[in-house]
C-alpha cells in the first residue's frame, strides 16, 4: 500500500485574508486534519466551508496521537498539520511528527503562508541578511537570563515570540543581559490593532508599560557589535552556561552548539564530558 501524504499547511496569524487558496483547497482534499486547538481550528475552518474530520495534536498528547496519525497515513490517508496561526513547526510539536513521517519515507509537502516571525522582520527596518530565530524564551527569570546570556554573541537581528503577560520581564531581562539594544515589539500582527513598537530598549519598555499588552507579541532585538569570529571557544561557553545551574545538558549543548558554531552532538558529547569531568573532581 503506497503511503499517505502529510501536508504541513500555514494558516492566518490574524487577517483571514492571509489564507492561500492551495492551502484552502488541500483542507478540503485530505482525509484528516490534524489541529493543535481544534475548536480554534473549526472556526477557521466553518469559514471557509471545510468539512474534514479534525484531531488535535499538541505538546501533551503529541506522542498518542503522532503514531495515530502515523497509522493513517500508513494507510495511505492524506492529513493536513495545522497550528492555532501561522506555520506548523515553528514552536509548537510538529517537527516530531515530519521528522517520524520522514523517517518512515512519508511524503511531507510544505503549503507555505504566513509566518509572525517573518512578518515582524520584514517590517521591523533591522537587518534581514543574517537573524536567528529563537522562539520563546523560557518563563522563568533565571533560565531566561542564561538563554539570553547565550544568544548574547550570535550575528544578526534575534527574534523572539513573547506571551503578553510576560513581556515586561523578558524586555527588563533584555536590558540587563543585552544592554541598551534598538527593540521592536510587533503585536496583534494582520489584525485590526496591529502595531510596531520601537526604540531603545529603555524606551520599549516605557512604552509597554502604560496599557495592557494583548495578543501574541514577537520581539526583535538588533544585532549587537560584537564579531562573530569573537566567539567564544566550546568549551568556555559550556562552562559558563554550566556554571548557571539551571539548564539541563541538552539545552546546554543546544545554546553552545549556536554560539560556538559546531554540530550539536558534538557540543553534548563535549558537554557530558566537562559534566562527568566536574563530578568527580
Amino acid at each position: 500500500m503506497t503511503a499517505g501524504t502529510l501536508y504541513i499547511i500555514a494558516t492566518p496569524i490574524g487577517n483571514l485574508e492571509d489564507m492561500t487558496y492551495r492551502a484552502v483547497r488541500i483542507l478540503g482534499e485530505v482525509d484528516l486534519i490534524a489541529a493543535e486547538d481544534t475548536r480554534h481550528s473549526l472556526k477557521l475552518l466553518n469559514h471557509f466551508d471545510i468539512t474534514k474530520p479534525l484531531t488535535s495534536y499538541f505538546d501533551h498528547n503529541q506522542q498518542i496521537k503522532g503514531e495515530r496519525i502515523l497509522n493513517a497515513l500508513r494507510q495511505g490517508k492524506s492529513v493536513a498539520l495545522i497550528s492555532d496561526a501561522g506555520t506548523p513547526c515553528v514552536s509548537d510539536p510538529g517537527y516530531q511528527l515530519v521528522r517520524d513521517a520522514v523517517a518512515e519515507n512519508i511524503p511531507v509537502v510544505p503549503v507555505p503562508g504566513a509566518c509572525a516571525a517573518i512578518t515582524a522582520l520584514a517590517a521591523s527596518g533591522l537587518p534581514t541578511d543574517t537573524f536567528t530565530f529563537a522562539g520563546f524564551p523560557p518563563s522563568r527569570q533565571g533560565k531566561r537570563r542564561t538563554f539570553l546570556s547565550g544568544v548574547n554573541k550570535l550575528p544578526g537581528t534575534l527574534v523572539l515570540y513573547e506571551a503578553p503577560h510576560r513581556l515586561i520581564d523578558t524586555l527588563n531581562d533584555i536590558r540587563e543581559v543585552l544592554g541598551e539594544r534598538q527593540v521592536i515589539v510587533a503585536r496583534e500582527l494582520t489584525k485590526m490593532y496591529e502595531e510596531f513598537i520601537r526604540g531603545s530598549t529603555s524606551e520599549v519598555i516605557a512604552a509597554v508599560s502604560h496599557g495592557i499588552v494583548r495578543g501574541e507579541v514577537v520581539i526583535l532585538i538588533a544585532p549587537g557589535e560584537v564579531a562573530p569570529e569573537e566567539s567564544e571557544p566550546l568549551e568556555n561557553v559550556l562552562r559558563r552556561l554550566m556554571a548557571g545551574g539551571t539548564l539541563s545538558i541538552k539545552d546546554i549543548a543546544k545554546q553552545a552548539a549556536v554560539v560556538s558554531g559546531v554540530s550539536r552532538s558534538e557540543a553534548y558529547a563535549e558537554a557530558l564530558r566537562l559534566k562527568n569531568d566536574l563530578h568527580h573532581t
